[in-house]
């Protein structure tokens, strides 16, 4: 429920930011009327992106092929790494200048009187973030058994936090901790995705497309085993393994090492 939690926390905050930024623009340019095509934007965005997910699930469980279903999966795992992982970086570097790129859109738009064009720029916004929530959530119930309910539970809360905060920063919170906010969940983001990697290299093992190399380089079960109630948090969220593959501990470490070096020097040249 927690892996749910932060990510739609984390990607709902990204998209209500932008639509929070267009509804002010078009306040201050006093064309509120205007305001309902965005809404309709946004749900438009929410509705293309539950379908995704539902297409999805038919895609992964709905096959009868197992082996194809197991290529499938690992697939997925392998897209979600490879996206989030691209999306954390680009954002970073993207957002100085997206506000000022939403306002000229919107200033042409108006100015038009594009409709469509307003409602697009929503949607676009709503199912960028949506289509990375439905990658994350597709590969968590993957590589665990995460019930359909703890992960609805905690994707709304999410969802509800991400909202409040918006709404808290457009009436003018400004103690807010965005960028430290933004910079750390990042940062969580990395890790998790660097647990899906992980995961996607042992179904690469199992399936037989990689070699197993030393089936367990240790074995800290007796510590932390992975199938306990911590050891399963931790797999769930972190991608934990208390006895991995030689080919899973080093691909882990290097995506690991890797994103942190990008990470430290990514938020270095922002600041």
């Amino acid at each position: 429920m927690l892996a749910s939690f932060l990510i739609t926390l984390r990607e709902g905050l990204e998209a209500f930011l932008i639509v929070g930024i267009i509804l002010s623009y078009l306040s201050r340019l006093q064309v509120k009327r205007y305001n309902k095509y965005i809404y309709l934007g946004v749900i438009i965005g929410i509705a293309v992106s539950l379908i995704i997910a539902y297409i999805f699930q038919v895609m992964i469980y709905g096959m009868e092929n197992e082996l194809y279903q197991h290529y499938l999966m690992i697939f997925i795992l392998l897209f979600a790494t490879a996206v989030l992982s691209y999306m954390v970086f680009w954002m970073s570097n993207q957002s100085k200048q997206i506000k000022g790129e939403i306002e000229e859109n919107l200033d042409r738009l108006v100015t038009a009187g594009n409709i469509a064009g307003m409602v697009f720029l929503a949607f676009l916004a709503v199912l960028r973030e949506g289509f990375e929530s439905v990658l994350f959530f597709s590969s968590l119930s993957i590589g665990e058994n995460i019930s359909a309910e703890e992960g609805l539970i905690g994707a709304s809360l999410g969802i509800m936090v991400s909202v409040i905060l918006v709404y808290a920063l457009m009436k003018g919170a400004k103690n807010i901790p965005i960028k430290a906010f933004f910079k750390y969940t990042s940062l969580l983001i990395l890790i998790i995705a660097g647990g899906l990697f992980g995961s996607a290299v042992s179904m690469m093992q199992a399936s037989g497309l990689a070699p197993v190399l030393m089936s367990s380089v240790y074995d800290i079960s007796h510590i932390l085993d992975d199938k306990g109630l911590i050891g399963t948090f931790l797999r769930a969220l972190f991608g934990y393994n208390s006895s991995p593959s030689l080919l899973h501990l080093l691909s882990w470490i290097l995506y690991m090492s890797s994103a942190l070096i990008l990470w430290k020097r990514t938020y270095a040249y922002a600041k």
